[in-house]
C-alpha cells in the first residue's frame, strides 16, 4: 500500500548534453544544478561524457551487451526522483550523443525513463536558443513515459548570457528560469512525496479519464 512517506530531499540528476567541455550548455547545467541545491535537494550534476558510448547496434547488443556508459547512466537515472537535460540544438533536432544515450538506456527493462520527471533546458547563440531542439528531444522521452515538463528554457544568444559568478547577464531570465525550476521541483515532490495526490497518466486520446486519484498508470 503506498504512504506518503518520502525520506530525505528530492533527488535531482542534471547534465549537459553536449560534448564540447567549454560548452555553454554545461554552463546552464550548472547554474540549474546551483538552482536546484538552494531548495535543498540533492544534485547529481553530469556531464555527456560521463556516458561515452558506441552508437547504438543491435548486433553489439545481442553479443556484448549494454555499454558501460548506458549501465551508467542506467544507475544515475534509477537513483534519481527527477532529471534535468540542458541540451544543444544541432541543425533544428537533437544532438546524436544525446538521442543514441536515450536509444542505449531504453533497452534496459524495465526502462528507468518511464515515469521520471524531467525538465528540459538549452542554450545557443541563435536567437531561438535551441528550442526547436527540445521540442525534438520531448518526443523519445515522452514516447518512453518521462513525464516531461510542460514549460521549457532556452537561452538565446548564450556566448554572451552568461557573467562571471555563472549567473544569467539577462536578470528578467534568471528570474524565469529560477521559477521554472522552483515550479517544477514543486510538481516532482507532489509526485514523489504524496503519493495519495498521484493521478493516472495518459498517452492516446480516449483512454479512460475517470480514473481513481489513488491508482497511477504503470504500463
Amino acid at each position: 500500500m503506498p504512504t506518503d512517506a518520502h525520506p530525505g530531499p528530492l533527488r535531482v540528476l542534471v547534465f549537459g548534453a553536449a560534448l564540447r567541455t567549454e560548452s555553454t550548455n554545461a554552463r546552464l547545467a550548472s547554474l540549474v544544478a546551483r538552482l536546484i541545491a538552494e531548495t535543498g535537494a540533492t544534485v547529481d550534476l553530469a556531464a555527456m561524457r560521463d556516458f561515452a558510448m558506441p552508437s547504438y547496434d543491435g548486433d553489439v547488443e545481442a553479443a556484448e551487451g549494454l555499454p558501460s556508459g548506458a549501465l551508467a547512466l542506467r544507475d544515475r537515472l534509477e537513483q534519481c526522483d527527477a532529471f534535468v537535460i540542458s541540451s544543444p540544438e544541432y541543425n533544428a533536432s537533437v544532438p546524436g550523443a544525446l538521442k543514441n544515450a536515450i536509444d542505449w538506456v531504453s533497452r534496459v527493462q524495465p526502462q528507468p525513463f518511464k515515469t521520471k520527471h524531467a525538465l528540459l533546458v538549452s542554450a545557443s547563440p541563435s536567437l531561438i536558443g535551441g528550442n526547436r531542439g527540445l521540442w525534438a528531444l520531448r518526443v523519445p522521452l515522452e514516447h518512453l513515459g518521462t513525464r516531461v515538463y510542460p514549460d521549457m528554457f532556452s537561452l538565446a544568444r548564450s556566448h554572451q548570457g552568461f557573467n562571471q559568478d555563472g549567473q544569467l547577464t539577462d536578470s528578467g531570465l534568471q528570474q524565469r528560469l529560477a521559477e521554472t525550476v522552483t515550479a517544477f521541483l514543486r510538481l516532482v515532490e507532489a509526485d514523489v512525496r504524496y503519493v495519495c495526490l498521484r493521478r493516472r497518466w495518459y498517452e492516446f486520446p480516449g483512454d479512460r479519464t475517470e480514473a481513481p486519484i489513488t491508482q497511477r498508470a504503470e504500463d
